[in-house]
């Protein structure tokens, strides 16, 4: 069998399996890309664990609560200035910077270094409750967070049922491993001393994150394609102009057609016109 006789494996009915396959390894990239942006990436995963682990260093070596607050909020606030110098997206960084400043503003107050602690587990809390009740309200709260990175806005909510179902488990997941985990770190908080709460709180960071942000990546590679709501609302605009211009191409025949006819019933015409017609009488 030469070359030419063999089968094509690109077009055909022989290479739809393989037209399908990559379409679903560009719809995982897609996917991982979209989880990448919307979650910070490494460097997101950096900026929200190192004040943390300089606090929780800090004062597990003097126990000095001042320096240890302050020092975890000055680099916190480097990483935003980093950001803003490098002119890269800032909400990581920025959530980093508030949520370490009510940490400290907490501790300050109370005198109590477990209090640093506090604002961020109370955060952690309200969010996994939010996962599970928006889900339960039919409106998952990572579709909410990833339609917009998706292009896909809320277009899931009604267009795309398998989509909806793909958000609504990651939710579930989402909910479930952020309240596993306050159900970890909320005792320790009552029970254990400041070191122990902060060392377990930065080993629990990452890994829950890391499971979390695997099974959304999971759901939404087998779930339908988003539907790019702002390409249609482009296709949409394009259509329009062309109309328009249509009609205005066709006005402008109708318009030319008209000055011709106007131009066959001049006053001059109709002076040319009358003695032939007296004329045909006659």
């Amino acid at each position: 069998m030469t070359s030419d006789d063999r089968p094509n494996r690109t077009t055909g009915p022989a290479g739809e399996p393989a037209q399908e396959q990559e379409a679903a390894a560009d719809g995982r990239a897609v996917t991982e890309a979209a989880l990448f942006e919307a979650f910070g990436g490494v460097r997101g995963m950096v900026e929200t664990v190192l004040p943390g682990l300089l606090f929780v260093t800090i004062y597990t070596v003097n126990k000095d609560l001042h320096l240890s607050a302050i020092a975890a909020l000055a680099v916190s606030l480097v990483l935003a200035a980093a950001r803003l110098v490098r002119k890269d997206t800032v909400k990581h960084a920025f959530s980093g910077v508030f949520g370490v400043a009510f940490g400290v503003v907490f501790a300050m107050m109370t005198g109590n270094a477990k209090d640093f602690y506090l604002p961020g587990m109370l955060y952690t809390l309200g969010l996994g409750v939010a996962y599970i009740v928006t889900t339960l309200a039919g409106a998952p709260l990572i579709g909410l967070i990833l339609g917009p990175v998706f292009k896909e806005n809320l277009s899931w909510r009604t267009r795309n049922p398998g989509r909806k179902k793909a958000y609504a488990k990651a939710s579930y997941a989402w909910g479930a491993i952020l309240l596993a985990k306050c159900a970890i770190l909320f005792p320790l908080y009552w029970w254990a001393d400041t070191t122990h709460l902060g060392w377990v709180l930065i080993a629990l960071k990452i890994p829950p994150f890391l499971l979390a942000v695997y099974l959304t990546w999971l759901f939404l590679a087998k779930a339908p394609a988003p539907i790019d709501v702002f390409a249609e609302m482009e296709a949409k605009e394009k259509a329009e102009e062309e109309a328009k211009a249509r009609r205005g191409r066709e006005n402008g025949v109708l318009d030319g057609v008209a000055a011709d006819l106007a131009a066959d019933v001049t006053p001059q015409a109709l002076a040319a016109e009358q003695p032939r017609t007296s004329q045909q009488r006659g």
